[in-house]
């Protein structure tokens, strides 16, 4: 494969694409749902997986070289193990990965890892079982955490668990959640919390970092241009952490990736509204041709950067794979 033909007005090179299998989700957290729970797609609006597949080849022929499968929960959509062994069997994907909130992970690991997939997102918010419940509405903690430790017996690396600073419900235990990374090979991501309702308080990253370094010396780990959190890892540690700032320090600037919706819209930035639809184009029975042209039209609509700083975010994040 060639070098990649999607780059943008501000000359960033993308290469990078997000998809979301399914708007559905088994839980209900309250960063990822602000306004309660939201209508689903139907049936018939949701791309086949035949859809996908159809479009990510096109995308790898146009410079796509990464891939992260995300819903929703990806792990509810009937036949997803299939789906990720006929992904990963396409030629001239570099890095494939997967994110779930980890319910029902367990029984899907060694398909999982058989299929050639050994990166995986897994979130998990709280190390107590009550605030689980709180921040997810499921009483489901026992059921992730035994998946992280089936996935780290099977192989997969790297395990990154995803952690959402939520100021009066988690902020107080996020020395406890780093220390997994001094236990286990674990990248733990402390992730700031996006304002998506008006007047709520968060805790930045600078803050963050402050906290973590009260319980060990941590070093800074050299990251790539694509990369979207600050690396470290403590001097005794043998996993990592990361510090991924939307709001305080955003990564804009070398931002590398395009995010397609269970619907079909090909998603230029998570923070804007702007999308190209390629779920008609493929059902009207267009070219390659012309889908590849719709890749091109959303990398130009890619803005600068987020105005995520100035106004209250207010998609729901579940529907969009973010």
């Amino acid at each position: 494969m060639g070098p990649t033909k999607l780059i943008d007005g501000w000359g960033r090179h993308i290469d990078y694409l997000r998809i979301s299998v399914t708007d559905r989700c088994n839980l209900n957290c309250i960063y990822c749902r602000p306004q309660g729970t939201i209508s689903k797609l139907k049936h018939r609006d949701i791309l086949k997986y035949e859809e996908i597949l159809r479009i990510i080849n096109i995308g790898v022929g146009l410079g796509i070289s990464k891939v992260r499968v995300t819903g929703g929960e990806p792990l509810l959509r009937r036949n997803i193990n299939s789906f990720l062994e006929q992904l990963t069997r396409i030629q001239g994907l570099t890095d494939i990965s997967l994110t779930t909130n980890g319910i029902f992970l367990k029984k899907h690991l060694k398909a999982i890892y058989a299929a050639g997939i050994k990166r995986i997102n897994i979130s998990l918010d709280t190390l107590d079982p009550l605030k689980f419940k709180k921040i997810t509405g499921f009483n489901g903690f026992d059921l992730v955490w035994e998946s992280i430790l089936a996935a780290h017996r099977i192989g997969f690396n790297p395990i990154k668990i995803n952690v959402v600073a939520i100021p009066g419900l988690n902020t107080d235990e996020l020395e406890e959640i780093a220390r997994l990374s001094m236990q286990y090979p674990f990248h733990i991501r402390f992730i700031e919390l996006m304002p998506c309702i008006k007047n709520q308080t968060q805790l930045l990253g600078p803050a963050i970092l402050e906290r973590l370094k009260t319980i060990g010396e941590l070093q800074i780990i050299k990251t790539n241009r694509a990369a979207n959190c600050h690396l470290y890892q403590y001097k005794n540690g043998i996993g990592k952490i990361g510090i991924i700032c939307p709001v305080s320090n955003h990564f804009c600037k070398t931002c590398n990736r395009l995010r397609l919706t269970a619907s079909g819209d090909l998603r230029p930035c998570l923070l804007s509204k702007r999308h190209e639809n390629l779920k008609d184009l493929i059902r009207s029975n267009q070219s390659d041709r012309a889908i590849a042209a719709i890749f091109l039209k959303a990398v130009g609509l890619k803005p600068r950067k987020h105005n995520l700083n100035k106004s209250s975010f207010l998609h729901e994040m579940s529907a969009i794979g973010g």
